[in-house]
């Protein structure tokens, strides 16, 4: 008789334990969906620069300081996944310039996309990155060099820098970025979700995720 009890009271724990699993599981699903749908209004903008197709159904949206010395190591693994998947992954990138004096070379960075020349001028400054950021602060004076010989119009790309029009994509930038809870950066959403758990196997799973979800 005791022994049925303890077998009985075991199994009840342990349907307990897996109904308490599911329940967590089905929790964490349905907020992560909550949490795309609140995102979505401000992970893009008109002036954010783009890469993959439009109609690509797994969207990307990366928040990049390119001072970040991590947002350097990222990039390549980011532009891997896309490679991977031409058609299938799309990404905005969105700039939240934490570092000190960072702002000015997004104003860099946003003015080369007005000449078509924004990827480029953004792989030339990560290569070079640890010339002109030491100790986590942008040395301006160090930036010009690295971006010498990429076809810019040196004179319309400096004007352009000063643009208020340009000023204004950053400071949305940051209000996006602060509207959704981004304090260091990179910060990834697919489809709307945050990455939550941070680490390059973490990034990979949630892009899989959902290309599985999208392209069954």
């Amino acid at each position: 008789m005791k022994k049925t009890l303890f077998v009985s009271a075991a199994l009840l724990l342990l349907l307990a334990f897996l109904g308490a699993t599911l329940y967590f599981k089905a929790e964490r699903a349905g907020e992560a969906e909550r949490l795309a749908l609140e995102n979505r209004a401000g992970l893009t903008r008109e002036h954010a620069p783009t890469l993959g197709p439009s109609n690509a159904k797994v969207r990307i949206v990366e928040f990049l300081d390119p001072a970040c010395g991590t947002c350097k190591r990222f990039y390549p693994f980011v532009k891997d996944m896309l490679i991977a998947h031409p058609e299938r992954i799309h990404l905005t990138l969105r700039y939240a310039p934490f570092h000190e004096n960072s702002e000015q070379v997004t104003a860099l960075l946003l003015a080369a996309a007005r000449q078509g020349l924004h990827w480029e001028t953004l792989e030339a400054l990560l290569n070079a990155q640890d010339d002109w950021v030491e100790q986590h602060v942008v040395q301006v004076d160090k930036v010009w060099r690295h971006v010498d010989g990429l076809g810019l119009d040196m004179a319309r790309l400096k004007a352009d820098m000063a643009d208020a029009a340009i000023a204004a994509q950053i400071a949305q930038d940051l209000a996006d970025a602060r509207s959704l809870e981004v304090s260091k950066t990179p910060a990834f959403f697919v489809n709307g979700k945050p990455l939550q758990s941070f680490g390059y196997e973490q990034l990979k799973n949630l892009v899989d995720e959902a290309l599985a979800q999208a392209y069954p």
